[in-house]
């Protein structure tokens, strides 16, 4: 860069500008300038379809595909017994009560094809179990060991019409 001097000092105010601006959303955990974010606040989303995902990349992710209609809730992680990941360390807890207060017809669980996303999977299926909701999730065809946010829109969308019931 031939300016850098007269270039970095703007760029840097914009990055300290973006990092006091972020917040993360009381409701789905998203991250975006405004709580709630913009997801949850636009009135053309389904308030009955829930799409729960790891992480926010992973939101992003789907979202950009504009095939879910729906809100989303952000984990915060996956359960991990390696890495020291247990049930109250993710927003579990938060996603139970949003389908406790009823309104939630079905939940699809969007967790990454890794055996970690899977036990995710399994023990929301078993925490869920007990409520009158849908509970899909994303079909298999997702490359074993591959993440969301590194997929293209064509295998997401495929995977997101080909969701299934969880037994």
């Amino acid at each position: 860069m031939k300016r850098r001097e007269t270039a970095l000092q703007p760029l840097l105010v914009a990055l300290q500008d973006v990092a006091e601006k972020l917040s993360t959303c009381s409701l789905c955990g998203n991250v975006d300038t405004c709580d709630p974010c913009t997801i949850c606040r636009d009135p053309r989303r389904d308030d009955k379809s829930v799409c729960v995902v790891e992480e926010v990349a992973d939101l992003w992710a789907l979202d950009r595909s504009r095939l879910f209609p729906g809100r989303y809730h952000v984990l915060g992680g996956r359960l991990s017994a390696l890495e020291g990941v247990r049930p109250e360390d993710l927003s579990i807890d938060q996603l139970i009560g949003r389908v406790a207060k009823g309104g939630i017809d079905e939940i699809v669980l969007a967790m990454n094809a890794t055996l970690e996303g899977q036990t995710t999977a399994h023990y929301l299926a078993e925490r869920l179990e007990g409520y009158p909701i849908r509970l899909s999730q994303l079909a298999h065809g997702l490359p074993v060991g591959g993440e969301l946010d590194y997929l293209d829109e064509g295998t997401l969308a495929q995977a997101l019409r080909a969701r299934r019931p969880i037994a």
